[in-house]
């Protein structure tokens, strides 16, 4: 096999033509609505691993099955894989009526001129528990409409409010489909992930939520926004936090999520019993096409290597990336830069993963803190591309309701994931990192 290897890298090149290029011509220019999303990324990646499959012609394609076999048999892969679809079947049970009693319960027990700092906190707090931002953003930006059309206060500012929280538990998460995708990816524990992610994404929500409550106190505000709640809804999710937050095994954290989320779900009538199962499999079946990426890739990578062109991504990393600190850099925009490619943050996670875990080696970076890098970075930039899911699920949510918004009134108002990125890079150049003696 070659070692360094740039042509290698030529099935990457090539999904992101066919991805990125049709996405944008849809989008864009032939205007299609949630044009980007409708490219079947799978599709994408088959094309992408047929291009691998017919280089480097001395290798036989038995052999090359091998290869791409040996890629999705490892470990962390099917972990990944069996984790993914347990918090499915987690979402699936408990479905999405808690969300709404947490954001209704705390909308009306908080003064009118808090709704927005409402509107983050809950977001943050559903994001973290559902593991999915753009299940948060779908759940809770009709709240956020309902508040701006009530209150007075900027749609702009209540939807990016909404996103901003999202983010942040996108990145926290233990059962986000992109912490599943870095932490084992990178082989590190989720609780230490989370703890190394959690020094970073705190001080900038903090900031974040001062920065909403100041615009807030500015304003004349009349009568809050009130809704139906259930508080008992949301005892599987603090569950799922909880458990997950001071070190259980992932599978146990879920297993006990889905026992308790069935119960009660059961028993308040959210759901009845005939449903229940189904409810199950509707929520594995969400899960499908991030397997099958995570799959895919998995075998995409696998040739890569195999013909050098990781070698080859190394190598140019060594000489634009100097040092640790620059080195850890160089993982942040490499995912960043999947994620601008691809508009999904677990798919650019996927893809940056064997690149990232080289770097980390070549550089003493730790497993938690890649992890960390790697999920910091990507949700930094999903969470500000105009042409991401979450952008694109806010502004149809709103449009829903008969408001227009566009994603460029609502980018300056996305506090969270800017003040992020500053809060990533004072981590990386400023604030000393700990001493400890993980390899």
């Amino acid at each position: 096999m070659k070692k360094n290897n740039y042509i290698a890298l030529l099935p990457i090149g090539i999904f992101l033509v066919i991805y990125l290029g049709l996405g944008i011509l849809f989008e864009y220019v032939l205007k299609i609505p949630m044009g980007f999303y409708n490219i079947p990324i799978i599709v994408a990646f088959l094309i992408a691993i047929l291009v691998a499959c017919i280089q480097n012609k001395s290798v036989n394609f038995d052999k090359k099955i091998e290869l791409m076999a040996s890629g999705v048999g490892d470990k962390n892969i099917m972990t990944m894989i069996l984790i993914f679809m347990t918090a499915g079947l987690f979402v699936g049970v408990v479905g999405r009526s808690s969300a709404e009693s947490v954001a209704y319960f705390m909308l009306s027990i908080i003064p009118a001129k808090f709704s927005v700092a409402v509107l983050f906190i809950v977001s943050c707090f559903v994001s973290t528990a559902m593991g999915t931002s753009v299940g948060t953003i779908t759940l809770i930006t009709p709240i956020a409409v309902t508040v701006a059309a009530a209150s007075g206060f900027s749609l702009p500012l209540c939807i990016a409010s909404v996103m901003g929280g999202a983010m942040f538990g996108d990145n926290l998460s233990f059962i986000s489909d992109t912490t599943i995708a870095a932490c084992n990816g990178q082989g590190c524990q989720m609780k230490d992930k989370f703890r190394e992610n959690f020094l970073i994404a705190l001080p900038a929500a903090l900031v974040t939520l001062a920065l909403i409550i100041i615009l807030s106190l500015k304003s004349t505000l009349p009568t809050p926004v009130s809704g139906d709640y259930n508080l008992i809804q949301i005892i599987p999710y603090a569950l799922v936090l909880i458990g997950g937050i001071i070190g259980i095994n992932v599978f146990v954290v879920l297993l006990v999520g889905i026992g308790s989320g069935s119960l009660i779900m059961l028993i308040t009538g959210a759901t009845k019993a005939t449903d229940l199962l189904g409810n199950m499999g509707s929520g594995v079946a969400g899960m499908f096409e991030t397997t099958m990426v995570a799959v895919l890739v998995s075998a995409m990578c696998a040739l890569i290597r195999a013909y050098g062109g990781f070698d080859a991504l190394l190598a140019l990393a060594k000489k634009l990336f100097k040092g640790k600190k620059s080195g850890q850099l160089g993982i942040g925009l490499l995912v960043g830069a999947m994620d601008i490619a691809t508009a999904n943050n677990t798919v650019a996670i996927v893809m940056a993963n064997p690149i990232a875990k080289d770097m980390a080696e070549e550089y003493n970076v730790t497993p938690k803190k890649t992890a960390s890098l790697l999920d910091t970075f990507s949700c930094v930039f999903q969470g500000i591309i105009p042409y991401g899911a979450q952008m694109l699920v806010a502004i149809s949510a709103a449009n829903e309701m008969g408001y227009q918004v566009s994603a460029f009134q609502i980018i300056p108002n996305l506090f969270y994931p800017f003040i992020l990125l500053i809060s990533s890079l004072l981590f990386i150049f400023v604030i000393p990192e700990k001493k400890n003696k993980e390899a």
